[in-house]
């Protein structure tokens, strides 16, 4: 069965919609994916999906967040965060011995689908899982122990209640992007491209891939891992927990957490990229 056909089935079966980056990031790091892997890694991966079109990530990008609500998925729901037990503001840190459960974290599951990809027999399922864990771990809540990362932390947007967490999930990129379909993530997506080829992120671009190696993945996520959490001190809750829950946060908050989402989107889909190249290939140009 093709791997389309089983996501639909999923879908029709009722489970929750709510997703890590919501589907607009996710299909936007896929697309930024898309724009930058190699022509040999594109017709790998389109293989193995049966799909030569070019939204051959995206439309895959959030299918690991419907799997983990069936029975046959329910293992893997603590793969899509690593609980740091740091003390934000003043203190962030994540260390893999302390803060991957024994059940497993995101930072494991990297490692165990990566090496799953690179035996050559991997399926749809196994692409779509490791591409949305890669998402996943650039969104710095998802590397937080605080508040269940954030989702007990009660905040008000655009004058409803939610919480901190879905802020960071949707809120804040759909009020950004101004939606959250294909034809939103692609245009989003392609001004992301630009800005790592010519633009603001031309210079780092470079040491974002450097971070890559498919020869030691637990490493490679940790660095990841770090680098997201460390927004959680610096931009996600700056002064505290009480100074996110009496204001309305879609006015300075997202003013200046934009461009924290807009780099994390873009490192996510570039650093899937290369990964991908590597399973791939065996080698990037990125």
């Amino acid at each position: 069965m093709k791997f389309q056909v089983c996501a639909a089935i999923l879908l029709a079966a009722g489970v929750p919609s709510s997703y890590a980056w919501g589907t607009l990031g996710h299909y936007t790091v896929g697309y930024v994916a898309t724009n930058f892997v190699s022509t040999a890694t594109k017709t790998y991966f389109q293989k193995i999906l049966s799909d030569t079109t070019t939204d051959y990530l995206a439309t895959v990008a959030t299918w690991a967040d419907s799997y983990r609500y069936t029975t046959a998925g329910s293992f893997s729901a603590p793969f899509h965060y690593i609980d740091a037990q740091d003390s934000p503001p003043s203190s962030c840190g994540v260390e893999y011995s302390r803060d991957c459960g024994s059940t497993g974290c995101v930072v494991s599951a990297i490692n165990n689908y990566t090496t799953i990809l690179q035996k050559g027999t991997a399926s749809a399922a196994n692409l779509a899982i490791a591409a949305k864990f890669v998402g996943d771990i650039h969104q710095p809540l998802h590397d937080e122990n605080l508040d269940v990362g954030g989702n007990t932390i009660s905040v008000t947007y655009n004058g409803a209640t939610t919480n901190l967490h879905s802020i960071w999930d949707t809120a804040i990129p759909e009020q950004y992007v101004g939606g959250y379909s294909l034809a939103d993530a692609k245009s989003w997506a392609a001004t992301l491209t630009t800005a790592i080829k010519t633009g603001t992120y031309k210079s780092a671009k470079a040491s974002w891939a450097s971070t890559a190696d498919i020869s030691d993945p637990v490493s490679s996520a940790m660095v990841w891992a770090s680098d997201s959490n460390a927004y959680v001190c610096s931009t996600v809750l700056p002064n505290g927990v009480s100074a996110v829950e009496g204001v309305d946060l879609s006015g300075a908050y997202y003013k200046s957490a934009i461009p924290v989402v807009e780099e994390q989107i873009a490192k996510a889909g570039y650093r899937l990229a290369a990964w991908l190249d590597l399973i791939a290939t065996g080698t990037t140009d990125l």
